[in-house]
């Protein structure tokens, strides 16, 4: 594994010719176009492919998970972060991913815990504010107006009563004021992780557009062939919850 990790990332960076775009979108869709360039790249030397949606099976095959280890590495897994809503996100520093990202981002274990803060400041934001003595008393007078207007399904009320409950209870106002307040207290407190998540992210740009420059990576993000998929919402946000 050490030797295939080490084809995998043993090449040179270019300096960058092209200008980074503008648009957080835009800038955004180069960086994932490198990385998955850089991942196809790394799967290429193991006589790997990364499949398309089409392609996947329902069922894992040995084939499917021979391309989850190469692509996601193998356990245990080294990285792991506990959020402050007591959820843990862990990652590998094996597989294609892991090393695509020490291309682009330089340090992975800095960029693994920059991101998964950042991209659950909000969810963090909306944890203190579940425990706000208001937002309390809100959520139970709106779960008593949900039981009384869904009948056998107060767990699963339909929108038309959530949006009813929501302006009764004053729970929707509750919620408008309490949010942005926490949420830009949550930020001030992590301005360590957002100061390092934009650090290194600029760096992942300039990576991404000496790679196109190149001719190493896609013009454009392939979202189709990407084998991330969405955690739900509950779960943290950034590589594998656990």
């Amino acid at each position: 594994m050490a030797l295939l990790l080490m084809s995998c990332s043993d090449h040179r960076i270019a300096s960058p010719h092209r200008e980074i775009p503008a648009g957080e979108q835009a800038q955004g869709d180069l960086i994932k176009s490198a990385q998955l360039a850089l991942v196809t790249r790394c799967l290429s030397g193991q006589g790997l492919t990364v499949p398309s949606l089409r392609q996947r099976p329902k069922a894992a095959t040995a084939q499917d998970k021979r391309f989850q280890a190469a692509y996601f590495g193998t356990d245990p897994r080294e990285l792991s972060l506990t959020l402050p809503t007591g959820y843990t996100v862990t990652a590998n520093t094996d597989g294609c991913l892991a090393n695509a990202q020490r291309v682009l981002y330089g340090d992975q274990k800095r960029w693994f815990e920059a991101e998964v803060i950042v991209n659950n400041l909000r969810a963090e934001a909306q944890a203190r504010m579940a425990a706000d003595p208001d937002h309390r008393a809100a959520m139970a007078r709106w779960e008593r107006c949900a039981g009384q207007l869904s009948g056998t399904r107060p767990d699963q009320p339909d929108p038309a009563v959530t949006d009813r409950c929501n302006r009764e209870s004053g729970l929707a106002v509750v919620e408008s004021r309490l949010e942005p307040v926490l949420l830009a207290k949550v930020r001030t407190e992590r301005r360590e992780q957002l100061t390092a998540y934009q650090q290194l992210r600029s760096i992942a740009l300039q990576r991404a557009v000496s790679l196109a420059s190149a001719g190493n990576g896609p013009q454009g993000p392939s979202r189709n062939t990407d084998p991330n998929t969405d955690p739900k919402p509950t779960e943290p946000k950034g590589h594998h919850p656990s």
